[in-house]
């Protein structure tokens, strides 16, 4: 399968929107706005209401939606008291249930406002985008402002282009190499291993036996602040 870059048309008809920091990034707002059907975690209805967005539904624990928010959309307002998930995994199973998402040939889920704020909810929530790849079938990819996240398992092909910085995170892989990238890597062993390596053209073909994350910038290297 080849998985594409991003731009400004990139479209995802399922997006999930998190609590940490709001997309400023014009791709990530295009995304948001874009969306067909949009599933808020509690407090991030908040940033769908002041982008004049009106969510599919509102999905999570409560401890952080205003009481005005909760009022006013209280038609879309679904609280689930449990805690053995966090709101992500709340909305995203809120987001599989329904019926456009049920009826879909694409399992493709876009997650954003995913990153940023406490650095506990960001790596639980990017380790998560495997978890869901594994356990729920789908095929999950996490927007930030900096570039995205996308949950692969087996052969892949990436589009990229040159001096693209490209991470690569393994989860389960015993083989993993790749064509393509200015380092070869391998089933690491440890997360940070194969972040920060480099596209040499405009393709990755990447052959691995398990799951893994792929992490690729909107900015190539050359074009990084100083």
């Amino acid at each position: 399968m080849i998985y594409p870059l991003l731009n400004l048309q990139s479209r995802f008809a399922h997006v999930v929107l998190a609590d940490g920091d709001a997309p400023q990034r014009d791709i990530a707002c295009s995304l948001l706005s874009h969306a067909e059907q949009l599933v808020c975690c509690d407090r991030a209805a908040l940033t769908a209401y002041k982008r004049g967005l009106r969510p599919a539904a509102i999905v999570g624990d409560g401890d952080s939606i205003p009481d005005e928010l909760r009022k006013r959309f209280a038609s879309l307002w679904h609280p689930i008291a449990e805690q053995d998930s966090n709101d992500l995994t709340k909305a995203t199973r809120w987001m599989m249930a329904l019926p456009s998402f049920r009826q879909s040939a694409d399992k493709t889920i876009c997650y954003l406002g995913a990153t940023g704020k406490r650095e506990d909810h960001t790596i639980a929530n990017i380790s998560l985008m495997a978890y869901y790849k594994d356990e729920f079938g789908l095929n999950p990819i996490m927007v930030t402002d900096h570039g995205w996240f996308v949950a692969l398992h087996g052969n892949a092909t990436l589009a990229v282009f040159p001096h693209q910085q490209v991470s690569i995170f393994n989860f389960s892989c015993h083989q993993l190499s790749a064509n393509g990238l200015r380092w070869k890597p391998w089933a690491f062993e440890r997360l940070w291993c194969g972040s920060l390596n480099e596209a040499l053209g405009t393709h990755v073909d990447l052959e691995a036996d398990g799951t893994y994350l792929v992490f690729r910038t909107f900015d190539g290297k050359d074009k990084e602040p100083m």
